[in-house]
């Protein structure tokens, strides 16, 4: 594409470089050559874009002039992901069903449908137009997805679960796992040491996922005891997260890896929480509100606040409790000169 073009379609300024220049491809900064157009989002790369090889470059638009062509943008980030798609060619899959599938003669599969091998659809499923699931696909019955569903192989959905228009499972997401629900049943003729077993509370509920809304590998979301557990519009689970019975996700917010919720979490919109981040249940995070990675929040957490550590608290507090925890041993030894004296 010529950057004139591609300066169009990112709704970016082209400066300091022809408008005939042909692009070929996108390249990191540290990598690419004449003919390909690379970004920068991060101060700590704004050297490189000294020296890139690269015909052009994505930047802000306050960023210092440089000698290669730029680009300027007033999302950079955003503008270098459309670039992405601009010049990448996804595998597409072909409307058909695979000899090897499933389908149950109760389902139902809306238009152009692709069905790939070993896919297993139950009876009483409701498929919208353009769907993709790839090899090993499982839909339990009486679930329905909507328009442009798109599943990557071994993904599962559970019975009764509901799909809005245009979700995304990546490989081995799991919607509408049982809820890990309970409840001690002791006799009570034994005595204390013979300990009680646990009787499992039936997951009646299901899952809805909303519309725009990706699930990442190895997610898992549970299903409901009773009601249901959501997961809002546009919201983006990343590999790995744990989302326990009944809880909700609002719209835009985005589950970085390894992160837990317990049953019953209310996660409000746009909230980002960071790796590794464990919520206990019955907890409200209200909207904008991010935690810090490897945080553990016990308790509410306030709409827009930023919290780290553990138990979670103000990020600027544990930033500063950090700094104070570097000078404990000095401080102790302050102490004992102290006790000594007296």
């Amino acid at each position: 594409m010529k950057l004139s073009d591609i300066a169009k379609a990112l709704d970016a300024r082209l400066e300091n470089a022809s408008s005939e220049t042909e692009i070929t491809a996108v390249a990191a900064i540290e990598h690419a050559s004449p003919g390909q157009l690379t970004f920068v989002s991060n101060p700590k790369y704004n050297a490189a874009a000294k020296s890139t090889k690269a015909s052009a470059v994505i930047v802000a638009e306050n960023f210092p002039a440089i000698s290669t062509g730029m680009l300027r943008s007033k999302n950079p980030y955003l503008a270098w992901a459309k670039a992405i798609e601009l010049f990448y060619q996804p595998p597409s899959y072909a409307p058909g069903v695979h000899p090897t599938a499933v389908v149950h003669p109760q389902a139902k599969l809306g238009k152009n449908a692709h069905i790939g091998p070993y896919v297993v659809i139950d009876e009483d499923v409701v498929i919208g137009d353009n769907a993709v699931l790839l090899a090993h696909v499982v839909i339990y019955r009486g679930v329905t997805i909507g328009n442009n569903f798109f599943a990557h192989a071994h993904a599962v959905v559970r019975e009764f679960c509901q799909l809005g228009d245009s979700v995304l499972l990546q490989n081995g997401a799991i919607v509408g796992c049982d809820g890990f629900g309970f409840a001690k049943d002791k006799d009570e003729d034994n005595n204390e040491a013979d300990g009680h077993r646990w009787h499992k509370i039936v997951q009646s509920g299901n899952v809805v996922v909303e519309s725009d809304a990706e699930l990442q590998a190895n997610t898992c979301i549970d299903r409901a005891s009773i009601g249901e557990t959501r997961i809002g519009r546009g919201a983006k689970l990343d590999n790995l997260v744990h989302i326990g019975h009944s809880c909700t996700i609002g719209h835009d917010t985005l589950v970085c890896a390894q992160v837990g919720l317990a049953g019953t979490t209310d996660v409000g919109n746009n909230v980002i929480l960071a790796g590794q981040v464990g919520v206990s249940g019955h907890v409200k995070i209200g909207d904008g509100a991010i935690a810090i990675a490897q945080s553990g929040i016990p308790h509410d957490v306030p709409a827009g606040a930023m919290v780290s550590g553990a138990p979670a608290i103000d990020h600027k507090l544990w930033l500063r409790c950090c700094a104070a925890y570097a000078k404990l041993p000095e401080l102790a030894k302050a102490v004992r000169k102290l006790s000594e004296r007296e």
